[in-house]
């Protein structure tokens, strides 16, 4: 293909990874825009390949095969999972981006290469390579993996701050001997022990921003590696996938009120100062069976539902949805608030909710469902804890203190669908649990809405 011919494509490419982003900004086009861009994507990396003179028979091959795996991938992973895999795949971008770099150094670069390429290649390999391991450390945390519990790392910010030290010390040598790939593979080695002190301490409570973060840094060590190969197309996308990413992250700290830099070395998740003990909180708790809760339902005007990570679990989203249904039916107003950080990555309640085929128009953000929280006559909290925790707002002490929660304890009755008194993320006791207003009804989700269901129907 001309040259010409291929940057005209590029064009295109790039023109549908803008609109494929901007089909995501709002659920009602997301699957939409998530085709466009993979359109796109597959445009520009065909017409890359055949540009390097790369048969279409291996093009073709290697379609199918990458096809198959993410579709199986995909098909195969519950939603409950989905956070883990997209912290896989965040990983598998860092590792290609870095193998790529240190394949084009190994094979063209030599003194007589542009500054511009040996800055970039050194940037892949150190990007790259943390983005690998704290990918990998992320998804082990999802996971629920108790070793990375138990790893401890000594002076870790000293340790973290001189690996980086040596890391840049290394990237000069590679830039000013580029025919020695040695420097490079050894940014590799270290950014991979680098990615992995980085994300250890972080608490599983941040996962979602960490994700996030990850995200952005598999876009920059893509837009790197571009121009390592001087490939339009691949700067484009990776820049975009990296600005996107510290954007999600941005809005994802507001949502815990937090600093980047506390979520990365606040350790939050990871046990907070003494408190009251759960057995002094969980004193006055009162429990509650599913035809009472169907009764509650059925004298109320308006319920709002706050779902969490335990509707995830149970997969609870279809009959949540068919709660919404009969209760729609008897003239109830029924509307979803849904926490910024609720599930374990950005839009996972969302995504839940999409698929059992709630509409868009009643998924309300925090601000907008706050202030009508207290003309509620039923909230609904399905699995979610941490989001709704009133210690955010009560006491500076504790872990998530000063973070916006969704003010469901302000409803006129709250009930809670939780398996047990377990604690969050946070590690830290609910008082919502023992208030006043607040019925507990212990069991699966899915199959307590059932239940709940059943008896409005008798």
């Amino acid at each position: 293909m001309p040259a010409a011919g291929q940057d005209l494509v590029y064009l295109i490419a790039a023109v549908m990874f803008v609109l494929g982003l901007r089909g995501l900004t709002h659920p009602r086009t997301a699957v939409r825009g998530n085709l466009i861009g993979a359109l796109g994507m597959l445009l520009a990396c065909t017409v890359t390949l055949a540009a390097a003179g790369l048969e279409f028979g291996w093009i073709i091959a290697g379609l199918l095969i990458g096809a198959v795996t993410g579709g199986w991938l995909a098909y195969a992973t519950p939603m409950t999972g989905m956070p883990q895999m997209v912290a896989l795949l965040n990983g598998f971008g860092g590792g290609a981006s870095f193998l790529v770099a240190g394949v084009e150094l190994s094979t063209r670069m030599n003194e007589t290469t542009g500054l511009m390429e040996l800055v970039a290649t050194a940037a892949t390999g150190l990007i790259g390579g943390v983005t690998l391991t704290g990918s990998l450390v992320a998804f082990a945390k999802l996971e629920e993996h108790q070793w990375t519990e138990r790893v401890k790392i000594p002076a870790q910010l000293v340790v973290n701050l001189a690996l980086l030290l040596v890391c840049l010390g290394l990237s000069v040598l590679q830039i000013q001997q580029p025919a020695m790939p040695v420097w490079f593979w050894l940014i590799v080695l270290l950014s991979l022990v680098l990615g992995v002190s980085l994300v250890i301490s972080i608490g599983g409570a941040d996962m979602p921003v960490v994700i996030a973060l990850l995200n952005s840094y598999s876009g920059i060590a893509a837009a790197a590696t571009g121009f390592v190969l001087s490939n339009t197309v691949l700067i484009i996308s990776g820049a975009l996938v990296g600005a996107s990413g510290l954007i999600l992250c941005k809005v994802m700290c507001d949502g815990m009120n937090r600093s980047l830099a506390n979520v990365l070395f606040g350790n939050v998740g990871m046990g907070g100062p003494a408190g009251p003990s759960a057995d002094e909180v969980y004193a006055t708790v009162k429990t509650t069976s599913p035809d009472e809760v169907a009764l509650l339902l059925d004298s109320a005007r308006r319920v709002v539902i706050v779902p969490g990570y335990g509707m995830a679990v149970s997969q609870a989203q279809h009959v949540v949805s068919d709660l919404t249904k009969v209760l729609n039916e008897r003239q109830v107003q029924v509307e979803f608030g849904i926490h910024p950080v609720a599930g374990r990555m950005p839009g996972h309640m969302n995504v839940l909710l999409a698929e059992a085929d709630i509409p868009y128009e009643l998924m309300k953000e925090m601000d907008e469902i706050n202030p009508t929280l207290e003309q509620t006559d039923v909230a609904i909290v399905l699995g979610a804890n941490d989001v709704v925790n009133p210690l955010a707002r009560t006491d500076p002490q504790c872990p998530i203190a000063g973070m916006p929660i969704i003010d469901v304890d302000r409803a006129r009755t709250v009930v809670v669908i939780k398996r047990s008194l377990s604690p969050g993320f946070a590690n830290i006791p609910n008082p919502l649990f023992a208030a006043k207003n607040t019925l507990m009804l212990y069991g699966d989700g899915r199959k307590a809405v059932q239940e709940i269901i059943n008896a409005l129907k008798e």
